[in-house]
């Protein structure tokens, strides 16, 4: 794979982006909306729960973005390594996840139920899209 770090440092890029973007997201509906926070109500809160819809809107915009500007600073660009940037960053995505956000205990993470089953479907659209950012940046790539 072609400069190997270049892509990680997009892939760290994109995956800042999004958790930045949902939770600034969440501070909004508490601070603006006057929703609930986690402390006010059970589990991540009602305001952490009506992002939820939208997480698959922040990554199906700011990874194929980040996907298509690390492509643009390579030389070439293959269908091979395209598939391997998808592997790569999808599977780092979902080891993360597991880590960061269930294995690891902090004020914001959630049980294996709670992130694999009660955040669904919007996990797997998340994951699905992560996996497709690489192949949707190549596509827009080759209609310029």
């Amino acid at each position: 794979m072609e400069n190997f770090v270049f892509s990680m440092l997009w892939y760290w890029i994109a995956y800042f982006l999004v958790t930045s973007t949902g939770i600034l997201h969440t501070i909004f509906n508490i601070v603006v909306l006057h929703m609930k926070s986690m402390k006010d109500s059970p589990g991540m809160g009602e305001a952490y729960e009506k992002t939820k819809p939208w997480h698959f809107l922040y990554n199906i915009i700011l990874f194929p973005i980040c996907s298509f500007l690390y492509f643009r600073g390579l030389e070439t660009v293959t269908f091979d390594h395209v598939i391997a940037t998808s592997i790569i960053w999808g599977s780092i995505t979902v080891v993360f996840d597991l880590i960061g956000w269930v294995l690891i205990k902090h004020p914001w993470s959630l049980t294996f139920k709670e992130f694999y089953i009660d955040y669904q479907p919007w996990i797997t659209l998340v994951y699905i899209t992560i996996y497709a950012s690489p192949l949707i940046a190549y596509w827009i790539m080759n209609l310029c």
